[in-house]
């Protein structure tokens, strides 16, 4: 393989921890803390942030950076304190009437569910579609079986939407278990039965190549794959659908908001068309310079490079696996790879061994520095663009029993 896309040199990595996790959290290049360092060096003295060029100008660059991202039109983007308040923008504007639904596959994240749920006063029902044979969620996740290259889990989401469904809410990679969904398969379907498409980016945003085609809204926050602190995100919104949508009612959502030359109590005003219309208020300035810096060099490696090395590094290390306890594993894994069905997250199924072998399996790989994360019932090995062949061999000698 060729060098990562992602320089190393940029992070503060070090030999003793090999971080897989950013899944759960990523790291912060070391750009984005000398944009924070020197933001809040100009806090000391608020007379030295420009309005234009600090207050208005940083969002307008990180707006500008994401829309990058995924391909789209910055006056489409919409910046959020996370992934959850996109959402609850999207969930909160939509124009609802008793009876509607909204369908979601089964075992979403809270930040993908708990927005939903909140609209039952309203008489919206959230309706969760399991996506494969033996699939389960809740109390149950440990007990359910892991998903295959032959399943068809955009089937049953597209056979769940009936004439009372309005969203299709999912995430674009699940968390638990890194299964990928076919979002254009996926919106085609949406667009023909006049239902919205909703997607959760999180688990994809920064390693995962978009396509926003058939999309009605996609959110993120900046602190997983897109390397930012935890704090800002943003929203993605198509033009049409978001006309449709209440706007937040925030002071920066409507026309001339800023220009103080009009008095800020004229309240006769329109609310802007773009995506400053769903943002929840005044920005975080400086959350949004160190987003800037981690979308600028994201963007500068390219989210395709990122993603064919990742890919590259799953590969390796499923068959340094193939030999090992985990082969069956690594074969079902492989599956999924090869048929375009895995994000960066490779999801190692506990196979009926349970929770305490799987924490203990945790436990002896932060012992010997290699940070992975356990959730409901997988072992979650996450790989970026600052990865190397190194860091996956590492990987497979402690899941082998191999390292010394």
């Amino acid at each position: 393989m060729s060098a990562p896309p992602l320089n190393p040199a940029l992070f503060h990595l070090d030999r003793e921890h090999l971080w897989v996790m950013h899944c759960s959290e990523g790291p912060v290049p070391r750009a984005a803390v000398r944009a924070v360092r020197s933001f809040l060096q100009k806090e000391l003295r608020p007379w030295e942030v420009r309005w234009v060029e600090d207050f208005q100008g940083i969002p307008e660059a990180v707006r500008a950076e994401a829309a990058a991202l995924l391909g789209g039109r910055a006056e489409d983007i919409s910046l959020t304190p996370s992934t959850s308040t996109g959402l609850v923008a999207v969930a909160q504007g939509f124009r609802w009437q008793a009876g509607d639904e909204v369908v979601a596959p089964l075992g979403e994240f809270p930040s993908n569910a708990w927005p939903w749920l909140a609209l039952r006063t309203r008489g919206v029902a959230f309706r969760e579609v399991p996506l494969w044979e033996g699939h389960l969620a809740g109390a149950g996740a440990w007990d359910s079986r892991p998903p295959t290259a032959q399943a068809d889990p955009e089937g049953r989401l597209v056979a769940a939407l009936g004439p009372r469904a309005r969203i299709l809410a999912l995430s674009w990679v699940r968390f638990q278990d890194g299964l990928k969904l076919d979002l254009q398969r996926l919106g085609r379907a949406c667009r023909e039965r006049g239902v919205h498409l909703v997607v959760d980016g999180i688990q994809a945003a920064g390693t995962v190549p978009a396509d926003l085609e058939g999309l009605a809204a996609f959110a993120t926050s900046g602190h997983k794959g897109l390397l930012a602190p935890q704090g800002l995100g943003f929203l993605w919104t198509e033009e049409g659908f978001r006309q449709s949508l209440t706007p937040s009612g925030t002071w920066l959502s409507v026309e001339e908001a800023t220009d103080f030359s009009r008095p800020s109590t004229d309240f006769d005003r329109a609310w802007l068309p773009d995506g400053r219309a769903l943002e929840p208020g005044g920005p975080n300035l400086l959350q949004a310079s160190a987003l800037l810096e981690s979308l600028r060099l994201i963007n500068r490696a390219r989210v395709p490079a990122i993603a064919a090395h990742a890919a590259g590094l799953q590969a390796r290390l499923l068959e340094a696996l193939a030999g090992s306890s985990w082969a069956a594993e690594a074969a079902r894994l492989r599956g999924l790879l090869e048929a375009g069905r895995l994000g960066s997250i490779l999801a190692f199924h506990h196979g009926g061994a349970g929770a305490g072998w799987m924490n203990a399996l945790l436990k002896s790989g932060y012992q010997r520095g290699i940070l992975a994360s356990v959730r409901e019932g997988y072992l979650r090995v996450a790989f970026h663009g600052f990865h190397t062949e190194a860091d996956a061999d590492r990987v497979g000698e402690w899941l082998s029993g191999t390292a010394s």
